[in-house]
């Protein structure tokens, strides 16, 4: 007959099984022992890559030498997906370089990883052809991304045009999924975009080639006729056309939804710059109704004449030389679409009739500066009561605010701030 343990004998004292309780917990005992080069050496890959995509290429490159598990990792293809080439010349740059050697066994190992790639130049020529170099070698390649960048000019252009166009053809034809390319103040020309369209048509959907000279507008046409996925393009104004409007208005081409172009004056006095048909604005905007329209301005007085004498549905002007009365009354007239207006400088004439035309007229205005403009403080307050609450940015400079019998400058920072329903003051001239 077994015995079972009378309610005594099986009764354990609370305190006695915190003890039994607490004799099993594992306890830890902090050291002042330092982690050793072994236990780095052991983290897990995916750790260590997740450590190395926040380190620059120079501190990764010094942490690859910590052991052969690290020097693995770095190699890893997720790592070279996205590259940007520094190159500069250290008698003429301040800028870092990427060092020889490196990009040396970055082609031989790692060019059949390369995806996103950007080439950052100083402005000697030095630099330009070694850029050059780069890109002939890079013949295993399925890059998605590639940009040209020059710090200062001229760079890629003092290149000769035949060493940059076999250069970048090499890429053209080898990548066959190119989906963006900003190659602008580049000697780029029609046989080499010939040879872009020839085998990215499908996936190009960014091209930004402002201050290409060797480009002609029937070369950019050949691209809007066949990359009907193109949907940012960045041009001059002298390649913009009526037949281009239509090619990227056509049914096959997917919505455009940034268009910028470059309006600058290379010869003074001596370009002439042509009109756009309203009809072709019309085609471009029904088809891409929300597409971005962007107008840099660097041309002096006498050449604005083709400019906004009918609609024209641009939505950001910007411009960096002087603009006549004239020129910004035709915009109050002719820019309805008109979202954001910069303004650099002007004459010595009040702005007022034009900005409170521009304000009646253009209703999707939201965001203006004038840099050396006046107005009356009567006319800003004028603007900005029309304006109201949808002016999300004002920016104006205190010294050309002229006072009048209704407002002072003191007074104008209440009043403004009351109708924007925010706090505004107008900018000042640093004094430095």
């Amino acid at each position: 007959m077994k015995r079972g343990r009378s309610k005594c004998e099986s009764f354990t004292p609370l305190e006695d099984r915190n003890k039994r309780h607490r004799s099993v917990t594992p306890t830890f005992v902090q050291t002042s022992q330092e982690p050793t080069q072994e236990m780095w050496g052991n983290l897990p890959h995916h750790v260590v890559l997740h450590i190395f995509q926040y380190l620059s290429l120079v501190d990764r490159a010094r942490a690859s030498s910590v052991c052969r598990r690290w020097n693995d990792v770095f190699h890893i293809p997720d790592l070279w997906r996205r590259f940007e080439f520094e190159l500069n010349q250290p008698a003429t740059s301040y800028l870092r370089s990427t060092h020889p050697d490196l990009i040396q066994q970055i082609i031989k190992r790692h060019a059949q990883h390369l995806q996103y790639v950007s080439f950052k130049v100083d402005s000697c020529t030095e630099s330009a052809e070694a850029a050059c170099d780069i890109l002939s070698q890079l013949v295993n390649c399925t890059i998605k991304t590639l940009g040209l960048i020059s710090t200062a000019r001229p760079s890629f252009m003092n290149v000769s045009q035949s060493h940059f166009v076999s250069a970048l053809t090499v890429v053209f034809v080898n990548s066959k999924s190119l989906s963006s390319i900003k190659i602008d103040d580049t000697p780029v020309d029609d046989p080499s975009l010939k040879v872009l369209v020839a085998n990215n048509s499908d996936t190009l959907k960014l091209l930004k080639m402002s201050s290409c000279p060797h480009v002609s507008p029937a070369g950019i046409l050949c691209v809007a006729d066949q990359c009907h996925g193109l949907r940012e393009l960045a041009l001059n104004y002298h390649l913009l056309s009526d037949e281009l409007l239509l090619a990227l208005s056509s049914e096959k081409h997917v919505h455009l939804e940034h268009l910028r172009i470059d309006v600058v004056s290379e010869n003074p006095g001596q370009t002439q710059f042509h009109s756009i048909k309203k009809s072709s604005w019309d085609a471009l905007i029904h088809h891409s109704p929300q597409v971005n329209i962007v107008m840099y301005f660097f041309l002096n007085e006498e050449e604005f004449e083709p400019f906004f004498r009918e609609e024209t549905p641009v939505t950001h002007l910007y411009f960096g030389w002087v603009v006549s009365k004239d020129m910004l009354g035709r915009i109050g007239l002719n820019c309805p679409r008109l979202v954001e207006l910069v303004v650099c400088a002007n004459g010595l004439e009040p702005l007022d009739e034009e900005l409170i035309r521009i304000a009646e007229r253009c209703r999707s205005l939201t965001a203006i500066g004038l840099g050396e403009c006046e107005v009356t403080c009567s006319g800003l307050m004028e603007f900005v009561k029309i304006c109201g609450s949808r002016l999300n940015q004002l920016s104006i400079m205190e010294e050309v605010l002229i006072p009048d019998n209704t407002y002072n400058i003191e007074q104008i920072h209440s009043e403004v701030s009351k109708h924007l329903g925010r706090i505004w003051f107008p900018d000042m001239m640093p004094t430095w």
